[in-house]
């Protein structure tokens, strides 16, 4: 059968042998450690199901309008304005299925064919499939480990051509955890705003940062990178809400007017029962997310000195996310394998131990390392991990 071109540019998953793998292996009875999630591992907090359970009781199982419905887009107005000093009204928020269907539908909307989005190293894998997919070209910039694997002004202004369209900041980050300060994203902002390029806030982990970290949002800095930025956030992480889809982005209204047209003609609109299930998260009682957030801290304190006393390995302390992004290009050479993904596969099928080589995020000498698990797996995990470096 022939396929559109499109999808053929599509990069296959560079996790699905380990995954295929690790799936075969329990069910031939093998104790496999898990330690790639990039889910919370705690259920959703009842009082948004509760709402959500309501609301279908009540009959709200019909259609909604495209962009999501009035009291939510009310409520994620009033979150911006409360956690991020930032104000938009209902007109310039789109609800979407997910954070990542905001961003597919954002991409759609604002690249042409050849247009360049500037994508930072490491990077969520699916930014450049998207981009790919919406006929544009995505231009890698690779962030130093030693600056936290964040990029500076100069190269972003370096990558910057007559064809860029925008550039994305993922802070806190998936995969690094690492987090903009106010000064670092003033830096990148005072770029693209001389260079009218748009930035592609992403900031789904925002309410996941530790050590006093401060979640700035880029859009907040100054008038100009108001109208320059577009948010994006979701339910999906900060309530452990991954499988209810709901995402939103907010930022110039033609753009949303745009992005809500997409919607309406692919996904018609946000699950509705659970629009109202968002609209408790927003709206309820944070003390779930706080409980989660010391939870989520405890073990990645612990993790970090684990994995660094394994030799052949090192990793930067995130400062936010559920990630560890760990170098083991020196237990790699050591033990003699190729690649990242060569090493990982070698550690399923010797110790049973899953995580995500960092190929996949364009890092090919690291590895990522989800703590959304409990602390007893973490440690059985990374004690074999210990034993694969040693003993290989």
């Amino acid at each position: 059968m022939k396929l559109a071109k499109r999808v053929a540019q599509i990069t296959p998953s560079k996790t699905l042998a380990i995954t295929a793998k690790a799936k075969e292996l329990r069910s031939e009875g093998y104790d496999v450690v898990g330690l790639g999630a990039g889910e919370p591992d705690f259920n959703t907090p009842q009082h948004i199901i509760d709402a959500a359970v309501k609301a279908m009781k009540e009959g709200q199982t019909k259609y909604t309008a495209a962009a999501g419905i009035p009291e939510l887009k009310k409520a994620i107005c009033e979150k911006l304005q409360r956690d991020n000093n930032i104000t938009y009204k209902p007109s310039q928020i789109v609800v979407c299925n997910g954070a990542k269907h905001a961003l597919y539908n954002l991409f759609q909307a604002i690249v042409d064919p050849g247009d360049e989005i500037i994508v930072p190293i490491p990077y969520w894998v699916s930014y450049p499939e998207m981009i790919t997919l919406a006929d544009g070209v995505p231009v890698f910039v690779e962030g130093s480990e030693e600056n936290e694997f964040k990029i500076t002004p100069e190269q972003l202004r370096a990558a910057i051509t007559d064809k860029t369209r925008a550039v994305i900041i993922n802070s806190p980050s998936n995969p690094t955890g690492s987090v903009y300060t106010r000064e670092e994203l003033e830096g990148l902002a005072q770029v693209c705003i001389e260079k009218q390029i748009l930035m592609v806030s992403d900031e789904i982990y925002e309410k996941l940062i530790y050590d006093g970290q401060e979640h700035v949002s880029i859009a907040s800095l100054s008038p100009e990178a108001y109208e320059l930025t577009v948010v994006i956030n979701g339910m999906s992480k900060p309530y452990s809400m991954t499988g209810w889809r709901i995402g939103y982005a907010a930022g110039n209204e033609a753009l949303i007017k745009a992005m809500t047209n997409l919607s309406s003609h692919s996904t018609s609109n946000p699950t509705t029962f659970a629009q109202y299930g968002a609209l408790a998260a927003l709206e309820g009682s944070q003390e779930s997310l706080e409980m989660m957030k010391a939870e989520f801290d405890k073990r990645r304190k612990a993790v970090v000195k684990l994995m660094n006393d394994i030799e052949g390995i090192h990793c930067v302390e995130p400062k936010g996310a559920f990630y560890l992004f760990a170098n083991v290009s020196e237990a790699m050479k050591k033990g003699g394998y190729s690649d990242v993904d060569e090493w990982a596969q070698a550690l399923l099928e010797k110790e049973y131990v899953a995580l995500i080589p960092g190929s996949g995020f364009g890092a090919p000498n690291h590895i990522r390392i989800s703590y959304a698990t409990s602390l007893e797996q973490l440690e059985k995990g990374i004690a074999r991990i210990k034993k694969f470096v040693e003993e290989n």
